[in-house]
């Protein structure tokens, strides 16, 4: 039985790990630096497109993370921080994505001096307004940055216990893991756990399985973005496996950062496979040249997962989303009715709506 490309691209979805400045319109990028008056390597919008997608040039996470700062030069102002968040919801929407989580931070949009609610209240705004429009949940992740020090993720976690509430769902600490433990960011999460506010750490992308564990046991983590390395330490796995944290993984960045060398390698099919709690994301939409069912068509190729299998994937990311849980069980009936009908649909003669074949 083969699942094609139109089915999954009609499957309800989560995108729990999607960075906002990854995951931009080429088109907006050349519109704003005009508006702007920024300058960009090219106007020419093909050899642009080219320069923000990482392909095989990227030898690195370093090599990847190079390309955002493209994109940050024309996310410098309220209005283009709104129309790139109304913009990103409207690329999910087409996939009916259902539940999207946006990560940036905002310490990286003052070039301009814009203060932070000017740089906050636009991107929760766009998401909003346009989550309303495409009957979409939405929320905004705040990203304290390792290189930075634990003085700069003070301040967003504090920034992110402000909007408690308020459109914020989680802080994340993103950015180069080696030579930047987690542990030195331990106070940032403290607040943060201590107002009841929700955790994810990026940890075992460019790094070894002890970064995870610094996540995990000096951070308090609730998610874990990536993980990729985690298969390195047998009891840290079972660990996560048993205490169902769930993995917030993409395939595709991963191997653009050289993580894994081809999708066929990726750990995410053995995980998968031992009964961790492995969800599928983008990463970023731009500079992967990715969607979420992109990502779920290269698992299946990858993995030879079978429908049931999607389902079940698909479902992780329902249980694992930063969402109230009665929104949460409210979506997840919805959500697994609506994959019911699109199989039995997909395939009358072999899908039983109890979720077998």
């Amino acid at each position: 039985m083969k699942l094609s490309n139109e089915v999954i691209r009609r499957l309800p979805k989560t995108e729990l790990h999607c960075h906002l400045d990854g995951s931009v319109r080429p088109a907006t990028v050349l519109e704003l630096a005009k508006e702007q008056g920024v300058k960009l390597p090219t106007t020419n919008l093909a050899r642009l497109t080219r320069l923000m997608q990482a392909g095989k040039r990227t030898r690195n996470l370093g090599d990847y993370l190079k390309i955002f700062d493209i994109t940050l030069s024309v996310m410098q102002e309220k209005d283009a921080l709104y129309r790139i968040s109304y913009e990103l919801v409207e690329d999910c929407a087409e996939e009916n994505v259902r539940h999207l989580e946006v990560r940036y931070s905002p310490i990286l949009h003052r070039k301009r001096r814009l203060s932070f609610p000017d740089i906050v209240d636009p991107v929760i705004a766009g998401l909003r307004d346009a989550g309303a429009r495409h009957n979409m949940s939405t929320g905004v992740i705040i990203c304290g940055i390792r290189s930075m020090g634990p003085k700069v993720s003070m301040e967003l976690a504090q920034l992110a216990v402000a909007y408690k509430g308020r459109g914020v769902l989680a802080f994340d600490l993103a950015g180069q893991e080696k030579d930047y433990p987690a542990k030195a960011h331990r106070d940032s999460f403290e607040l943060i756990h201590k107002n009841n506010i929700n955790s994810t750490v990026h940890a075992g992308e460019a790094f070894g399985p002890e970064s995870i564990g610094q996540a995990l046991h000096y951070c308090g983590a609730h998610r874990i973005g990536h993980g990729t390395r985690l298969l390195e330490d047998d009891g840290l796995l079972r660990y996560v496996r048993d205490h169902r944290i769930p993995l917030e993984m993409c395939l595709s960045s991963n191997v653009q950062t050289r993580v894994s060398k081809t999708p066929q390698a990726h750990p995410f099919g053995q995980y998968f496979r031992q009964g961790l709690r492995v969800t599928l994301n983008t990463d970023n939409r731009l500079m992967s040249a990715t969607t979420v069912s992109d990502e779920i068509a290269l698992a299946v190729k990858a993995f030879k997962l079978s429908p049931y299998e999607i389902k079940r994937i698909i479902i992780n990311g329902f249980k694992s989303a930063f969402m109230p849980y009665p929104q949460k069980a409210r979506m997840l009936r919805e959500v697994n009715l609506e994959m019911d009908r699109i199989f039995l649909d997909a395939f009358p003669q072999e899908y039983d709506l109890r979720g077998s074949y």
